[in-house]
């Protein structure tokens, strides 16, 4: 991206040590994620500071450390500057001017990480495209994502999200994103934001930062979105499941083993589509990119094309066949209410002769924790879920409800301990595993596989 010097004059700060010349690219916050050329930035944190690990970033091939004060060190370039945060964010926004020439910011309650990835997919189709890996999706997030894009890039497609009010503006101002793709609003992060359209509002934040004359890509079946569309006054592009918009499908069907067959309609013509990702939920994300990556000019054809191939990211809807012949649907990525009734769905319309779950806590609901487990429990029972295994103190009310409701059931405190009570794979089984990120129930996962025979 550049020399120690340039940054440094970039972030306000001076090179302290070591060469001004040397050059850097990319960005890093946790000196164990250093691989070679990158700044280390050493931000205070909760629990520790990042000026502990300077010399770890730096014998890890780092090209400098962003620091706030003098470090005595043997060896080692240094860039002192007056707040490392602030320094970081004055890099990204600097940087922003220089690439990528345009950038996509995907947002939404649900969806959003795979709508970026078939997105940027799509887009590869005609240009050259860089995408933020992973959810590097907030203020710490984002500049990594943007830090680390070739020179060169054409458009990036950045997810954008938030967790309190304020932090998508911030965002969103750093990353000046030229359109905006909202998929959806849904009940999440209760504990911070309130309700329904309080999330809406702070999703709104995008727009903050969208450049002038910039486009909104919308669902019009979602009436929060529809609240955030109202509120820009330049071009919207529309999508829906209804026909309500020019971009929509229909005939939506499930193909053999996973995947779904349906009709996309754009600018009046319908085109067949075989999507290979699992559950009606991911029709949802195929239409948002595709209505984005059409409005931006890639042909019909190629979209069409990218669906055929394209794989779910880890733990988000990823199906697997074990040996002994069970399927596992591995959705342990994150959880809420809207996401778990549609990986409920989509899991109880799979083939087998039983369908049982593992289902961690959905995490910072509020208030209304207790009655959005009881109704997860109950939707699991009545789709024929049976056993369930509820992980977290929140699941307790998941699991009194499906009992109620007739299921087999059981509470765990954490899982550890579900995985000690998991029972075992039969070869016709359909399981379903799905918790919010702080439950962690990838060991679940990796347990699941072991007992169904995979090495």
């Amino acid at each position: 991206m550049g020399t120690v010097a340039s940054a440094a004059e970039m972030m306000r700060g001076r090179v302290l040590s070591g060469s001004p010349e040397q050059r850097w690219s990319g960005a890093a916050l946790d000196s164990r994620q250093v691989r070679g050329g990158e700044l280390f930035f050493a931000l205070p944190g909760e629990h520790s500071d990042g000026h502990l690990y300077v010399p770890d970033a730096l014998s890890r091939g780092a090209s400098a450390a962003v620091v706030n004060r003098d470090l005595a060190l043997p060896e080692g370039t240094l860039i002192q500057v007056p707040d490392v945060y602030a320094g970081l964010h004055r890099l990204t926004a600097t940087l922003r001017e220089r690439a990528p020439r345009h950038l996509v910011a995907v947002t939404g309650s649900v969806g959003k990480t795979t709508t970026k990835e078939l997105l940027a997919e799509m887009l590869g189709e005609r240009f050259r495209v860089a995408r933020s890996p992973g959810n590097l999706n907030n203020l710490y997030g984002f500049p990594l994502a943007l830090l680390g894009i070739p020179d060169d890039t054409e458009w990036m497609v950045a997810e954008m999200g938030m967790s309190a009010p304020g932090e998508l503006a911030g965002v969103s101002r750093l990353g000046r994103p030229d359109v905006a793709l909202f998929t959806n609003v849904r009940p999440v992060h209760l504990e911070s934001l309130g309700g329904l359209r309080a999330v809406a509002a702070a999703k709104a934040e995008l727009l903050e930062g969208l450049a002038p004359g910039g486009t909104v890509v919308a669902n019009a079946d979602d009436p929060e979105v529809c609240w955030i569309a109202a509120r820009h006054d330049g071009p919207v592009v529309w999508f829906s499941r209804r026909g309500a918009a020019e971009s929509f499908v229909d005939r939506v069907e499930p193909l053999a083993g996973s995947g779904t067959r349906f009709a996309w309609t754009i600018d009046g013509s319908a085109h067949d589509v075989e999507l290979t990702l699992h559950g009606d939920y991911n029709v949802w994300n195929f239409l948002a990119a595709a209505t984005c990556a059409h409005a931006l000019g890639v042909p019909v054809q190629a979209i069409v094309e990218v669906a055929a191939r394209a794989r779910p990211a880890g733990g988000r809807g990823v199906v697997l066949r074990l040996p002994d012949g069970a399927t596992l649907v591995d959705d342990s990525y994150n959880s809420n209410p809207a996401a778990l009734a549609e990986a409920l769905e989509s899991a109880a319309g799979l083939p087998g002769r039983r369908h049982w779950a593992v289902l961690g806590d959905m995490l910072e609901l509020g208030e209304e924790s207790e009655r959005f487990h009881r109704e997860a429990g109950a939707a699991a029972a009545r789709l024929g879920f049976s056993p369930l295994l509820g992980v977290g103190d929140a699941s307790r009310a998941l699991v009194a409800a499906a009992r109620d409701a007739g299921a087999a059931a059981s509470w765990y405190p954490d899982a550890a301990a579900a995985t000690a009570g998991l029972p075992a794979p039969a070869p016709t089984d359909v399981i379903l595993v799905k918790g919010s990120r702080g439950v962690a129930l990838e060991g679940v996962v990796a347990e699941i596989r072991k007992r169904g025979g995979e090495a």
